[in-house]
């Protein structure tokens, strides 16, 4: 029984890396849309129906359970396909949650009211569509009380990464943070709202100051899935891993061994 991981493009790989670290026993399928990618720059409805389609294809792999490891898509489409898609004895999990439970130091699965929380001026960069869904704030608000957050749009910066022109992603990071500061100057915290990030975090810890906590994604996600199956022994395989794009496979594997600097081999989805 593999667990599924979904991302627009590569980002989710650096998620599935500390996934597969922390659980060396669990199977995994990932699977790049790399021919519609990016999403965040897509409105609503068309990540949703393109998000169903993929998380389907891995339901059809034979995974009962399946991490979106894209923020946009976690923004966009997740709360929607479980209200009204997902179908019974699967499980569809996003990547906002566990990262907002460890920036409000709250235990996985802890339902208790909103209280106020150590950090009170939060900067969140993500793609457009995550920003424009405001599903971080609503998910925050369950959560902590008087947090001042402010989102920054970060365009361009997936399409750098995705092409491997890392110089370029490092000058639009500047950018970016340099227009939140202007709209925040002091933030206690920065989340970096997109898996693709986690490959730039030393260029935005520089730009924001040491005295910023940088929360970043994938060992968070790692650690909430680890405690999720551990109450699951049946989810336990043989550590093995496929990954499926929609796009060229041969691009995306090159793109994807330039990306985690180890050999990774997509084929057709």
């Amino acid at each position: 029984m593999a667990v599924g991981i979904f991302d627009s493009g590569l980002g989710g790989l650096t998620v599935w890396a500390k996934v597969q670290e922390r659980l060396p026993e669990v199977d995994f399928v990932y699977l790049a849309d790399s021919a519609h990618a990016p999403y965040g720059v897509r409105d609503a409805d068309d990540i949703y129906d393109l998000t169903c389609a993929a998380v389907q294809r891995l339901f059809d792999a034979g995974c009962d359970l399946v991490i979106l490891a894209c923020n946009t898509a976690s923004a966009a489409a997740l709360r929607r396909m479980q209200e009204a898609w997902v179908p019974e004895g699967k499980r569809v999990l996003g990547v906002f949650v566990p990262l907002i439970e460890a920036m409000t130091e709250r235990q996985w699965g802890d339902n208790s009211p909103p209280r106020e929380v150590a950090v009170n001026h939060v900067a969140l960069f993500a793609t457009p569509a995550t920003v424009s869904s405001r599903a971080f704030q609503r998910e925050l608000s369950f959560r902590a009380i008087g947090v001042d957050v402010e989102a920054q749009a970060c365009g361009g910066v997936v399409d750098a990464i995705e092409e491997g022109d890392m110089i370029l992603a490092e000058a639009l990071v500047r950018s970016h943070v340099d227009a939140l500061k202007r709209k925040m100057p002091q933030p206690d915290a920065a989340i970096l709202g997109c898996t693709h990030y986690p490959l730039m975090q030393d260029a935005f810890q520089a730009a924001l100051g040491a005295q910023v906590k940088v929360f970043s994604q994938a060992e968070l996600v790692a650690e909430s899935l680890a405690d999720y199956l551990e109450r699951r022994p049946e989810m336990l395989g043989k550590g093995e891993a496929a990954f499926l794009t929609t796009g060229d496979p041969a691009r995306v594997s090159d793109r994807a061994t330039q990306f985690l600097r180890r050999q990774i081999t997509f084929t057709a989805a």
